[in-house]
């Protein structure tokens, strides 16, 4: 029956147009999948550089952590003279000699000393109430963000403990 149907002229250029009519369709099947492929892998890269920074957001915080205890620690050892202890916000230059006396000065900038090296811009400041031995302790720093604001980019880590 086929080589009966191969006699008819029309149903031969049926064929023959078919035969052309599926040239290049493979082609555009490996584009799309290689345009797919780039897409994920792109956004792979991007969920990779998220990751990383929320992972050094991560450890600044577990440092601000750390070092707010070691100040309450600090504290605690001289509570008699907890009121001078009591300091504005403010960074401490690192390029000047380290202060060693009295205790609560010395204390005070071997802490904000800490947090300027560990911490980008950091700074540290203490409000303590007297009446109540409450301390607020506040530590600020920069994170590392890809926005021009420079609202966004600062940290704050307030720490409130009864010495």
């Amino acid at each position: 029956m086929y080589s009966q149907l191969n006699h008819i002229s029309g149903f031969k250029k049926l064929e023959n147009k078919s035969k052309y009519s599926q040239y290049g369709t493979s082609l555009i099947e490996v584009l799309v999948t290689l345009l797919i492929m780039s897409s994920a892998l792109l956004a792979l890269a991007a969920l990779q550089t998220r990751s990383l920074q929320f992972n050094q957001g991560a450890y600044l915080r577990s440092q601000a952590n750390i070092y707010a205890y070691d100040m309450l620690d600090r504290m605690r050892i001289n509570l008699s003279n907890i009121n001078a202890y009591n300091s504005a916000l403010a960074a401490v230059d690192l390029k000047s000699s380290p202060v060693t006396s009295p205790l609560a000065a010395a204390d005070l900038d071997a802490w904000r000393r800490n947090i300027a090296t560990v911490l980008p811009n950091g700074r540290g400041g203490i409000n303590c109430n007297v009446a109540s031995n409450i301390c607020t302790l506040t530590i600020e720093w920069d994170e590392i963000s890809n926005t021009s604001s420079q609202e966004e980019d600062k940290t704050t880590f307030t720490y409130s403990a009864r010495l």
